[in-house]
């Protein structure tokens, strides 16, 4: 069969199993509504803000802020601004901050020796519904811009297409809501301790806020990138369309029913639902599975070694010009350590950032090397667990690829990832459970009836909880991939010591080095120093020998 009868034949299967398989989704998914009147703020040179909010006569109440120079003195040009929207006020104040969305854009500027909301003083309205920048830069500065915010700069053709969609942007309108936090597994903050970040420092909408020591994310801003659900190592940031659950079961169907059906490995490709939707073709070679999402940083490293692991013997990821960079740095972030562990274990570096020259004719020859290289590589033989927790997910795809490999029981240190391991200084650890308290994952217990601590490493997050909520400052972090599966997931004892027994009824009630550090530090305070013995009793038996010292003396609680 020629190669060109082969590819037709993927083709086929392809189609045919892309046709039969869908993401399994809520059928009522939860949805955030924005209502707007179509009251608008244009902002930039007056001259052209004032042309611009002349197109604009159809819509609610409108304003301009003047924030810029005029751009042209000809006497034309200056006619055409005077005779423009003639009932529309310009204002000059200094622009302080904008804040909001779609409906609900509240804009500070300075005005009689404060500041002032602008909407209040120029339409007599809590807020703008919509805002038009048309300033050399914009007036957020963010890589994501807020619904119902247009920034065109000086761009005639993007100011002609916000100029058509602006009056389409009246009324109430749904959006899903894309993701959902639990903070019951949140490893940012216990007990007043600050914990894990990861999600704060890649929201490109910047929609993802700490509240009162709690991860919150507004609806209204997020743009369902994903890169908080990808940063997050706990599962706490979870996208919701779809669910994580549905996600992997959807990929484990298009690798297992393509691999059945073409008795090929798939190439599976995530990209986006905008630019790259639009360079995914027919003409895709056939042997690639193209998985789209909202961002493709809605995909993360479950995702892609899961996949893997499921027989797949290449990932794909299409990133655009279109893609924020904050998206992209992230993006190279986790793709290098999912390499590294691949390469640590013996796999090839089977997972490739692609970009949209790859799928253009002048990147197709650099394409079908990718392929080609990857066609020789060992096949993987399909795994059979399922996905539940991601953190269990991708250790169950690491140790399905590791066994298909060199099997190794090394650790791979790295910086900065959220998987390690915790010791503890033994000579200075009291085992107060402090870190036990704070742990959001369960990876420190406490002995139960006999004083001791436990740790199991691969529900590690390495958020530093514990570290931070440690009295004794004993406990110190090593991030690291632990490619022994058994060693990972025992439980180690960290530390233990023989119960304090109290010395009137014998009850264990404290550690040895609990009592001996409480004899340190408060055996000579005052309140003890009659009878510091009474430090080495438990509470029941400490208050009844405080009575009866009463007792014998009455005068004596006086005094």
């Amino acid at each position: 069969m020629s190669n060109r009868e082969t590819q037709v034949g993927l083709k086929e299967v392809r189609q045919q199993v892309l046709a039969g398989t869908q993401v399994i989704q809520n059928l009522i998914p939860p949805t955030v509504s924005y209502t707007t009147e179509g009251n608008v703020l244009v902002i930039g040179p007056e001259d052209l803000a004032r042309l611009a909010a002349d197109k604009l006569s159809h819509m609610g109440k409108c304003a301009i802020l003047a924030n810029e120079a005029i751009t042209s003195q000809d006497e034309a040009h200056l006619e055409r601004v005077m005779n423009a929207a003639e009932d529309v006020e310009s204002y000059y104040n200094k622009l302080i901050e904008i804040k909001g969305f779609l409906g609900q854009f509240q804009v500070k500027v300075e005005h009689e020796e404060g500041n002032a909301d602008l909407s209040v003083v120029a339409i007599r309205k809590a807020h703008f519904d919509l805002i038009l920048d048309l300033s050399m830069s914009p007036c957020i500065n963010l890589e994501m811009l807020p619904p119902g915010y247009f920034y065109v700069g000086q761009d005639e053709a993007k100011l002609a297409e916000a100029l058509e969609q602006l009056p389409d942007l009246i009324g109430e309108f749904d959006k899903p809501r894309y993701v959902k936090v639990n903070s019951e597994i949140c490893a940012h903050s216990r007990n007043g301790n600050e914990g894990c970040n990861r999600c704060l420092n890649f929201c490109p909408a910047d929609a993802i806020a700490s509240v009162e020591k709690k991860i919150e994310i507004d609806p209204y801003l997020c743009h369902g990138a994903g890169s908080c659900t990808n940063a997050c190592p706990t599962g706490a940031i979870s996208y919701d369309l779809p669910t994580p659950q549905s996600m992997h079961t959807y990929l484990n169907k298009l690798v297992t029913r393509f691999r059945s059906q073409a008795q090929v490995a798939p190439v599976v490709l995530f990209h986006d639902i905008g630019k790259g939707a639009e360079l995914v073709t027919d003409q895709l070679a056939g042997e690639i599975i193209p998985v789209k999402m909202e961002e493709i940083t809605v995909a993360s490293i479950d995702h892609w070694m899961s996949s893997l692991a499921w027989g797949a013997r290449q990932i794909l990821i299409l990133n655009t010009d279109a893609t924020a960079p904050t998206l992209t740095q992230m993006l190279n972030g986790e793709l290098a350590l999912a390499n590294d562990i691949l390469d640590e274990m013996g796999q090839p570096r089977r997972i490739s950032l692609i970009t949209e020259n790859h799928l253009t004719e002048a990147g197709a020859d650099e394409l079908s090397e990718l392929l080609t290289t990857s066609a020789s590589w060992p096949v993987i033989v399909p795994a059979a667990f399922a996905a539940t927790t991601k953190r269990e997910t991708i250790y169950a795809a690491v140790d399905h690829l590791n066994e298909q490999a060199a099997s190794v029981d090394t650790c791979l240190s790295q910086s900065n990832i959220p998987y390690g391991r915790v010791s503890v200084n033994t000579e200075s650890c009291t085992l107060c459970m402090s870190c036990v308290a704070t742990c959001p994952t369960g990876a420190l217990t406490d002995g139960g009836d006999l004083p001791a601590l436990h740790f199991v490493e691969q529900d590690c997050v390495q958020c530093g909880l514990c570290d931070a909520g440690c009295p004794e400052k004993v406990i110190s972090l090593t991030p690291q991939v632990n490619f022994d599966k058994a060693s990972r997931q025992a439980r180690q004892t960290l530390h233990e010591e023989a119960p304090f027994e109290c010395i009137t009824c014998g009850t264990p009630f404290a550690t040895q080095s609990m009592v001996k550090r409480m004899l340190e530090v408060v055996g000579t305070h005052s309140a003890f120093s009659a009878n510091t013995e009474r430090l080495k009793m438990c509470g029941d038996c400490r208050v009844k020998d405080m009575f009866e010292d009463i007792l014998q003396d009455p005068e004596k609680q006086l005094r």
